[in-house]
């Protein structure tokens, strides 16, 4: 199998054709992957399928037919509306299909004249980056299809292709990958260990005695509604609150402390299961929320670069991401676009600095870590 793709990758093979023509290939190809990945960024955090139903305005459902969903021209062509209701089409759908086009053109023209077969894996390796992005920046998570879903695909494609990692044999290529899945998911995992010991807890200052209300969904502060899924991440964690008064349907409490998990609530020494309180209004000065450094999405995002890059491009990827995620959080920070305990996806910068590794990090790398 593996003497199989080194033909059809075969550089002398490919050379046949002029190189620009395969560039082209490569551009309108990656456009159409682009169209794909649209729905699956639209789709997937909402746990929709990405096949069924077709392609279809989100407004009226339209059926887009095929002559009305070419990547790029179709937007252009249309001004970014729906042929059939005339409602918006956000500008994200050009991006993403634009963006990837140039994405497989990058590794087309920086790879394949001395390895096609790289241009194509990198290809595949950045449309889950671009995919992982795009959902990270607006919902805060990134799916397993992309992460569990990539680390298998990094693993299988080295037993097919071991020169991924510059094995020279299938087995070498596989464990290649292991190694590269374990020490990337595994940095990051210490790292949010690490950080969940040390910035584990956020102390929250609230103006003179405030009313806090806690419903079925979400944690209501006076100028902010928290969802209760970007609060508690495991079992453990809790939020305190030294309560002045705690009022429910039934009964009230006055001077306790109030513990709130996902799976018990503690008023003073009373226990209650939080599943039968479908609301609560406490007045404090003050409320302590758990807080995470990172996510366990961010985990297996990782183990799926290192399934790709191996666990040099892993290390990289989390020193970079480091930097590059400090310099833009500053930034927004002085341009007051965020405050400093607000949180951010993370995932952007870990494919960033994917991205960077695979057009040339590696060699940067090799320089420092000979």
């Amino acid at each position: 199998m593996s003497l199989m793709f080194d033909n059809i990758f075969n550089p002398h093979n490919w050379e046949v054709v002029p190189f620009h023509f395969w560039s082209l290939v490569f551009f309108a190809f990656g456009c159409i992957v682009g169209s794909f990945l649209n729905v699956c960024i639209y789709r997937m955090p909402l746990e929709l399928s990405v096949i069924s139903p077709p392609s279809h305005c989100p407004h009226c459902k339209y059926a887009i037919p095929f002559y009305l969903n070419i990547p790029l021209v179709t937007w252009l062509a249309l001004r970014g509306r729906c042929k059939n209701c005339g409602a918006p089409i956000s500008p994200r759908y050009f991006a993403v299909e634009l963006l990837t086009g140039l994405a497989f053109l990058a590794c087309w023209l920086t790879h394949g004249h001395h390895a096609p077969w790289l241009a194509a894996v990198y290809s595949l390796f950045l449309a889950g980056l671009i995919v992982a992005t795009f959902i990270d920046f607006e919902h805060f998570i990134i799916p397993d299809e992309i992460t569990l879903g990539g680390a298998g695909a990094g693993f299988v494609i080295s037993f097919f292709l071991p020169q991924l990692h510059g094995a020279g044999s299938v087995g070498e290529g596989m464990v290649r990958s292991l190694i590269g899945i374990a020490v990337g998911a595994g940095i990051v995992y210490a790292v949010l260990r690490l950080g969940k010991l040390l910035f584990g807890r956020q102390k929250m200052k609230l103006s003179g005695e405030t009313k806090i209300v806690f419903t079925e969904a979400a944690l209501c502060l006076p100028e902010m509604e928290i969802p209760y899924e970007e609060i508690f991440y495991r079992k453990s964690d809790t939020i305190v609150v030294q309560a002045r008064t705690v009022e429910l349907i039934d009964r009230g409490y006055r001077d306790v402390k109030v513990r709130l998990s996902p799976s018990r609530l503690k008023i003073g020494d009373e226990e209650i299961n939080p599943e039968t309180v479908p609301h609560m209004d406490v007045v404090c000065s003050e409320i302590v929320l758990p807080r995470e450094a990172m996510g366990l999405g961010d985990v297996k995002f990782m183990a799926a670069i290192g399934a790709f890059i191996g666990w040099q491009g892993a290390v990289f990827s989390l020193m970079a991401s480091s930097l590059i995620g400090s310099v833009v959080g500053v930034v927004l920070i002085l341009l007051r676009k965020r405050e400093w305990s607000s949180r951010m996806p993370y995932g952007p910068y870990i494919a960033l600095a994917a991205v960077i590794w695979i057009f040339g990090g590696n060699k940067l790398f090799a320089l420092l870590f000979p």
